[in-house]
């Protein structure tokens, strides 16, 4: 199966979001392990509505650029208060805290990329139960436990196009290993599914082995360890994939150090800003992802929908996420963004985050 290699086009605010993702980053790590956006606490009591976001982790280039379109989209659907909270690292447990505490400030919608589909249930639970509505974005929770999830795109295409990608790159044949983020991360483990069954059913694989699966838990440094210890294990490997933008960016550095620079083939999901240097260099020639400001943009203007009774996040129903347009909420309350774009060097200076 072919992808049409799609050059994704932004128009209006959207193209601005990169740009802030900079600033917020520096914001989140100046606060450490709690960040509040300009305008403040969640509000309390009368009609004002306020929304939260809780990444996977703080401090993450992906993430950043995600909250930088949900900023941009909560304060275009209305929110009278946004903010950020969340652990510094992606642990299965790391989130329950801040869940809680949004609980008890009364906060009207919660938008959580969960580290685990289940450790965050009951806290979530009993966020909707205080009248909370919840949205899951990027990585989804236990579908009972939230309203909607945002998914960045059909889970099954994002997979695919990452095998045909590293099909592509090792001739069709030969030993790959995938470096992912947590074990439980719950896009990470349907992408991993979906590439496995594809790689036992597509003759075009036949000839292609997956010998291993690797965890980075989104960390720099156990990432790079991580692809480290791959090329050590494996002589004969001849690619990589990383789902991961954390996991790529580390690990397109330590193969760009390395006698394996050329010799073994990389692709994944990575930042186009992190990766520009590795396919100028000739370490990784072409990576995938879609543009992340558009998972939190339209994470916010669910959650509008939700609290405003617009949705119920039912099959069929239907929003307007601002600029982007019309969504549809599709089976098990999922709402899909976008496709993915495939970067190389004939392309990735055309984006900028």
């Amino acid at each position: 199966m072919k992808f049409n290699h799609t050059h994704a086009g932004r128009g209006g605010r959207l193209a601005s979001f990169a740009a802030v993702a900079t600033v917020a980053a520096l914001a989140l790590s100046a606060c450490g392990s709690q960040e509040s956006s300009a305008e403040g606490s969640p509000a309390a009591g009368g009609g004002d509505q306020s929304i939260t976001f809780i990444p996977k982790q703080l401090n993450n280039p992906y993430t950043d650029v995600v909250l930088g379109g949900g900023k941009a989209g909560a304060e275009e659907a209305g929110f009278a208060s946004n903010q950020v909270v969340g652990p510094l690292e992606a642990s299965a447990s790391s989130q329950v805290s801040f869940i809680n505490a949004e609980t008890q400030a009364g906060t009207n919608v919660i938008a959580v990329a969960a580290n685990d589909p289940d450790a965050v249930c009951p806290a979530l639970q009993e966020a909707r139960t205080a009248g909370a509505k919840i949205v899951a974005f990027d990585s989804d929770t236990n579908p009972d436990c939230r309203d909607v999830f945002i998914n960045q795109v059909v889970a099954k295409d994002v997979a695919l196009i990452q095998v045909e990608l590293i099909a592509e790159q090792i001739g069709g044949k030969g030993q790959i290993a995938i470096l992912s983020a947590t074990a439980n991360a719950t896009n990470q483990n349907e992408w991993i599914k979906f590439m496995e069954e594809e790689l036992k059913s597509n003759p075009e694989y036949k000839d292609i082995e997956l010998v291993a699966k690797v965890y980075g838990d989104d960390d720099d440094t156990k990432s790079f360890q991580e692809a480290q210890g791959l090329l050590q294990a494996y002589p004969d490997l001849k690619g990589i994939i990383s789902p991961t933008t954390v996991g790529i960016a580390a690990t397109a550095r330590y193969l760009s150090q390395s006698e394996y620079k050329g010799k073994v083939a990389l692709t994944g999901l990575g930042l186009p800003n992190e990766m520009r240097d590795f396919v100028k260099d000739g370490t990784v020639t072409e990576f995938a992802l879609w543009d992340p400001a558009q998972l939190g943009y339209v994470a916010a203007f669910a959650g509008k929908a939700l609290v405003d009774g617009t949705i119920t996040g039912a099959s069929g129903d239907k929003f307007t996420a601002g600029e982007l347009g019309e969504r549809t909420v599709g089976e098990e309350g999922t709402i899909i963004v976008g496709p993915p774009t495939v970067f190389n060097k004939d392309n990735i200076d055309d984006y900028d985050f």
